[in-house]
């Protein structure tokens, strides 16, 4: 069964969440509370704000009903009272509703503190959401990682590990992948979704001989070891595992498509060079993973191997507990533009406007169908950004940086043609003759129409907006995510465990908020845990580890505003990114909408369905 929202044609299955009330203590005697404009809402439905505490009967905190941002300040909670509850009342047409989500203030933290059990010699790094167990509330499934190696690198290496956590620090289960997954940015990808709509989101990844499941069931043989003298796992059995998201049990397990050679499980290293580029094991263990709406209406698993030369996507279905494929992208296979195209990490959006996803991965695009739908040539880059980028260009845009050395260094493009807007040459190249290492796509001067980009290395300086125009000499210090923080429609950086605001008038950097006691991940990549909308108004929330290690803090910001949009996880370009966004180098997500005071719609109304 599923929910249409708003009555419209319903389109794609997306999960169905409950309200997301959050409060944070703001000050001595101040709350701030908010929470989530459905996609099953009206866009006028108005809200009434209740405080309840010792047991005394609840009081209603607004005098008329709120019809603007989706957040309240409490500006009276009582002194020295005790479980201190909020919740709140639609109100549709003057009429008040039922109770629609509490939350129980916690006076002593200003963000949520989710204590995790954090084997010896690991630490909490990546993670995704998902709402495991069907209550309408996001789980979260936290990668543990100890000794990591690069693909580049020789060494053994610690075992993977996957644990999943109720927000109140519940252990739900551990998957241990075992020695025969290599532990690194670009091997271990795992994707937590709900892929067959049923309201409870599976996890999905590669695994090998001796991964242990949820439930302590072993994968393949537990006695196998296929790692190499270097500390490469080329040989032995490859697999693609489906676990419950609830308990962690294995699913279904089939062979992992494509292996690394078609015809053995032993590959020399002169028939790995021949297939990916080398032999010693690095093109080969390239992975990406996502999940796209390929039909339309259901997701779809997208598992996919190999960037700097061949390429080969695969297309999953997760229906009726069977596990079926869809197609297969290879480059290898009457393709051979489409090869050495691929990022380090991928997005997912229906860029030909046909209400059907296509795979945005580097310089390149795969239609819904699993043909070619364009390649622009340029090659590999560490960072791309898709979404409507410049509202006054028709569809959608993608910004993306070149790694090599070369005239393209920063691009911009039509999403659906691949028709090159604007680029800008690398005049300097790096000690390994490279370009741009980094690059980013944000809306964060109000004075040009769309967003704002930027890069970091290759010699390209300054800032430049939507239409390539260089509009300052001086960019921001930060080049790594964005995120929808403060009150007004710009958006802010996020960088280490700091968000900062572009000062378009002091053409600086200020600094906004700081998470002190909390960590990054991934070394100078510098990434949170997690950012995505994860309850409370359509502005993000941000995950870090805390310094000890002990706990992950979930962060919401505590800054009023009275701009109202859905939440920004029934957006579905916005909900794929938070999928995908753990995998390989670490992208902020974007929306499919633009978000800026130069709007020209308000509320984009999402054309979905809920599962059920």
């Amino acid at each position: 069964m599923a929910i249409s929202a708003h009555g419209g044609q319903a389109q794609r299955v997306m999960e169905k969440i409950d309200r997301g009330v959050v409060a944070i203590p703001d000050g001595d005697d101040s709350a701030f509370i908010s929470w989530r404009l459905l996609a099953t809402d009206s866009f006028h439905t108005k809200f009434n704000v209740y405080r309840k505490s010792d047991g005394r009967p609840p009081v209603k905190l607004n005098e008329s009903p709120l019809a603007g941002g989706t957040n309240f300040v409490d500006e009276r909670v009582p002194a020295g009272a005790s479980d201190i509850t909020y919740f709140v009342k639609p109100v549709v047409d003057s009429r008040e509703g039922e109770t629609s989500g509490s939350y129980t203030l916690n006076p002593d933290k200003p963000y949520i503190s989710v204590p995790v059990n954090v084997p010896r010699g690991y630490t909490s790094n990546d993670a995704s959401a998902g709402d495991l167990d069907g209550d309408g509330q996001y789980e979260i499934v936290v990668h543990q990682t100890g000794r990591a190696h690069d693909n580049s690198h020789s060494g053994f290496t610690d075992e993977p590990i996957l644990d999943a956590y109720e927000l109140d620090g519940t252990h739900l289960w551990r998957i241990n992948l075992g020695k025969n997954i290599r532990e690194g940015a670009h091997y271990t990808q795992f994707i937590v979704y709900d892929l067959d709509s049923d309201g409870k989101a599976e996890v999905a990844c590669k695994t090998a001989d001796g991964t242990v499941d949820g439930a302590g069931k072993v994968i393949g043989d537990p006695d196998a070891d296929h790692r190499n003298e270097d500390g490469y796992i080329l040989e032995g059995p490859e697999f693609l595992t489906i676990f419950n998201g609830e308990t962690g049990a294995e699913l279904v397990t089939t062979d992992y498509i494509p292996p690394r050679h078609p015809d053995t499980l032993t590959p020399t290293s002169e028939q790995l060079e021949e297939l990916w580029g080398d032999g010693y094991g690095n093109r080969v263990d390239r992975f990406l993973a996502g999940v796209a709406y390929l039909d339309g209406e259901r997701p779809s698993l997208v598992m996919a191997r190999g960037y700097y030369t061949r390429s080969v996507i695969v297309a999953w279905n997760w229906r009726d507990q069977k596990l079926t494929r869809q197609w297969i992208f290879d480059t290898n296979e009457g393709y051979p533009d489409y090869a050495g195209q691929g990022n380090h990490s991928l997005s997912v959006g229906d860029v030909d406007a046909d209400q059907k996803d296509e795979i945005i991965y580097g310089s390149a695009v795969i239609d819904h169908d699993g043909t070619g739908l364009h390649s622009t040539g340029i090659g590999h880059g560490d960072a791309l950004h898709y979404g409507d980028l410049d509202p006054t260009n028709p569809g959608h845009e993608i910004f993306h940086i070149q790694e090599r050395f070369d005239d393209a260094g920063a691009n911009f493009r039509e999403a659906e043609s691949g028709r090159i807007l604007w680029k800008k040459p690398s005049v300097t190249a790096s000690d390994e003759g490279e370009g741009p290492g980094r690059g980013l796509a944000a809306n964060i001067d109000p004075r040009y129409p769309g967003t704002e980009m930027w890069v970091r290395g290759g010699g390209i300086e300054g800032l430049f907006n939507a239409k390539g125009e260089k509009i300052s000499d001086r960019k921001p210090a930060s080049c790594n995510f964005a995120v929808w923080w403060d009150g007004d429609l710009q958006r802010e950086l996020l960088n280490r465990n700091r968000i900062t605001k572009w000062n378009w008038r002091a053409v600086a950097t200020e600094l906004i908020f700081e998470a002190e006691g909390a960590t990054s991940n991934n070394g100078t990549k510098a990434t949170p845990t997690l950012s995505a909308d994860l309850f409370g108004d359509w502005r993000e929330e941000v995950i870090w580890r805390a310094e000890e290690g002990d706990e992950l803090r979930i962060y919401t910001t505590a800054i009023p505003t009275e701009h109202r949009f859905y939440t920004l996880m029934h957006d579905p370009t916005y909900r794929l990114s938070i999928a995908w966004q753990n995998v390989a180098y670490n992208q902020p997500p974007h929306t499919s909408f633009y978000i800026g005071e130069d709007m020209r719609q308000r509320n984009i109304p999402p054309e979905i369905e809920l599962a059920d």
